[in-house]
Parts: structure tokens; C-alpha cells; sequence
């Protein structure tokens, strides 16, 4: 079977009420597929208005009375803010694979009064209330997805035609009380959580919601050996320096060992001054391979700035404090010394391989940000390559 994209549009109150996390869990560890892309959008009164039109399909096999209701929800929860010209945060997840459509569709599910087990997504995050009349009273599908390829394509076309003026890192979506001045942090979910279909990337995502910050940026980025001798330059210097006594330790250990004789302080000293910068330039090696998948010092010119081999999620974060708070739900570098409860504690195995990296003030926030590039539009760019022109 040939290969397919599949997209979830995870509507305004899900990511309002923090349910990404879990959403992108399910997702990846039930259908198998790719997280090729992802992208936030805060649509215009025009995209709320065309997407509104097209939901409408003979192929689904919700019942035509609950797609009209899709369809008005689209049209008023997507929309601006009537009353504040507000735009409201949506998110867009890209798969690929064989069968996309109707894996993602069957994980997702289909809504209905009679639908409360918690099988699928719709089931769990989804509602659909009606009165003793059969009135809805409440209606809120969760996420949104295709019934069928065809369908993906032709709304895939219609969101990456706004994907450059309705997407990106997007700006004041979000209320703050008289006085408060929010600040945005860049976290990166790491290549470890990435190695099979499992749904710790959603489950890392769902520790950082914790903090009631906002998602206002997110992207599937494969970090290529520039980007990540960039974005970890400032630690070479403090591998170079702080591993020296580390390395001086063993190396005094190693030789005594082997030569039969004690190694004074200032033999050990110098061992540890010899040692430790090749040491620390061998580790930011490490960092470098372990994120981008290639080592700096195997890598052509040509190389340096091609798309590495593994992929991370980047996701900017805003609001009150957000660098201290997404600090303080990530644990220390070390995850052995990270608190219960921590992201680094539940997932981190070692000190480079700690599940994700987050800025460590506002200023290295927007360095960092502008290395990822988060607001790159490759969501538009993969719906048109796979599919033409859009």
C-alpha cells in the first residue's frame, strides 16, 4: 500500500484544557505512523469560514446531524473572538505511512450520544450531550480528522495555503491580567523519545502542561551538526573546564592500577589538566551526535547543514514565568538527581539522554529559538511536495 499523509487538528478547548499531550500519546504509539510535521495556527474569520464548508462529506460515517454540528463549531470556535478580535490557538498534526488516513481515523473515532468507553480519542476527550428532547446541549469533538485520503489532500491543501499568514509562532492569542508580562521559553522533546512508536513524546508534553503555560509554536525538526554545534556551543567551554577533576580521578586511578605506584596531587592535577579538554570535546561530540545523528568530526562541509537523522519536537511555551516553571517540571541534567515527579526522573537515563532540553533564561530562549527556527513553515512545505502545488 502506497504511503499517505494523515493530519488531527486538535480544536482551541483541547489545548485550552492541556489535552495535547495526551492526544499526541495515543496517536503515535496506536497508529504506528510518523509525526512528519506540526504546526500552530491561530485561523482568520477565512480559513474558519472555508474549512467550515468542506467538513461536510458524504464519505464520513458520522450521520449528517453531528457533521453540521462540526460544521458550526468550526465557524464559532475557530473563528476570532467576536467580542475581542482574538484569534484562538489551533494545533495541526502531520502523519505519514501506509494507511495513514484510516489508522489515525480509527484512533480518533467518530462521535455519537452513545459513545462513553474511552476506546478512542473522541471517547476520552470528546462530548456530545443531548437533553431529554435530543437537544444538544454541549458539543466538543476534540480533534478533527479526515474520513478518507482524498479528503485528507484536499484539506491539507486548504491549511497549507494558510500555513505562511495563519501560522507560525503566533502572538497575542493569549489573556493576561493588568500587570503580568508573560515570557516564552523553548523546550525540545528529544531524539531517545523517538526511537519506536511509543507515547512518551506526548506523555513529556503532558508533564510540561502542568505548569498552565501555552503552546504558541510547535515544530518536527531533525537538527542537522551546525544547528547543534551552534545551539550547544556555550557548553564546550564548561566540558573542557568542569570535567577535569572528574577525569584526573579516574586517569590517577587507571594508572596506579596498571603501573603498581601511587600518583601524587600534582602529578594528578596534571593529568586532569592534560585530560580534561579532550575529554570535554569529546563529550560535546557526543551531544552533537546523539541530537543531530551524526559527529561533527565525520561530517563533510557538505554535510554539516544537511537535515540530521533524528527527530525532536520544539515547542515554544508563553506565559507568567514560564522559563522558571518549565525548569522546574523538566529536574536537573542529571536525572539521578532529579526529583519524583520530574519529566528527567520519569524518563531521563543518563545525563545527555534525559528525555528534553529547556532554555535556561529568556535571553537563551530566543537564541535557542532562532537556531530550531521554530516558525519554519515545514508543514507547508511537506503538504506540497507530496502532494504538488497547493
Amino acid at each position: 500500500m502506497s504511503q499517505q499523509l494523515a493530519y488531527v487538528i486538535v480544536t482551541p478547548y483541547s489545548l485550552y484544557k492541556s489535552r495535547t499531550g495526551g492526544i499526541l500519546s495515543r496517536l503515535i504509539s496506536r497508529t504506528g505512523l510518523d509525526l512528519i510535521a506540526a504546526r500552530m495556527f491561530a485561523p482568520s474569520a477565512e480559513l474558519a469560514q472555508e474549512y467550515s464548508e468542506v467538513v461536510i462529506s458524504a464519505n464520513d460515517p458520522q450521520d449528517r446531524r453531528i457533521q453540521e454540528h462540526i460544521r458550526q463549531y468550526i465557524l464559532h470556535d475557530f473563528s476570532p473572538d467576536p467580542k475581542t478580535g482574538r484569534r484562538r490557538r489551533v494545533m495541526v498534526l502531520l502523519f505519514k505511512g501506509e494507511d495513514a488516513v484510516r489508522k489515525v481515523r480509527s484512533v480518533v473515532g467518530n462521535l455519537g450520544p452513545d459513545r462513553h468507553v474511552g476506546e478512542t480519542i473522541r471517547d476520552t476527550y470528546g462530548d456530545f450531550i443531548t437533553d431529554e428532547n435530543d437537544q444538544v446541549r454541549y458539543f466538543e469533538p476534540a480533534v478533527l480528522a479526515a474520513p478518507t485520503p482524498e479528503e485528507a489532500e484536499s484539506k491539507l491543501k486548504l491549511w497549507a495555503r494558510y500555513s505562511d499568514v495563519d501560522g507560525g509562532v503566533l502572538e497575542q492569542v493569549n489573556d493576561y491580567p493588568p500587570g503580568e508580562t508573560p515570557e516564552r521559553t523553548l523546550v525540545l522533546i528529544k531524539p531517545d523519545n523517538f526511537r519506536f512508536a511509543t507515547g512518551r513524546p506526548g506523555n513529556v508534553i503532558d508533564f510540561f502542561s502542568r505548569t498552565g503555560l501555552f503552546i504558541v509554536a510547535i515544530k518536527v525538526h531533525r537538527m542537522s551538526v551546525a544547528e547543534a554545534l551552534e545551539f550547544y556551543g556555550p557548553v564546550r567551554e564548561v566540558l573542557r573546564t568542569k570535567l577535569k577533576d572528574m577525569v584526573a580521578g579516574k586517569a590517577k586511578a587507571a594508572l596506579e592500577k596498571e603501573f603498581g605506584f601511587p600518583i601524587g596531587a600534582n602529578e594528578q592535577q596534571a593529568l586532569g589538566d592534560l585530560l580534561g579538554p579532550a575529554f570535554g570535546d569529546n563529550q560535546f561530540e557526543n551531544i552533537v551526535s546523539f541530537m543531530s545523528g551524526r559527529a561533527p568530526s565525520a561530517c563533510s562541509p557538505e554535510e554539516l547543514n544537511q537535515p540530521g537523522s533524528e527527530k525532536c519536537i520544539a515547542l515554544i511555551y508563553e506565559g507568567v514565568g514560564a522559563v522558571a516553571k518549565i525548569r522546574d517540571v523538566l529536574g536537573p541534567t542529571d536525572p539521578s538527581k532529579a526529583p519524583p515527579g520530574s519529566i528527567r526522573r520519569e524518563f531521563g537515563s543518563s545525563v545527555m539522554v534525559n528525555a528534553a532540553h529547556a532554555s535556561d533564561s529568556a535571553d537563551n530562549a530566543k537564541r535557542e529559538i532562532g537556531i530550531v527556527r521554530v516558525g519554519e513553515n515545514t508543514f507547508g512545505k511537506i503538504v506540497a511536495d507530496f502532494y504538488g502545488k497547493v
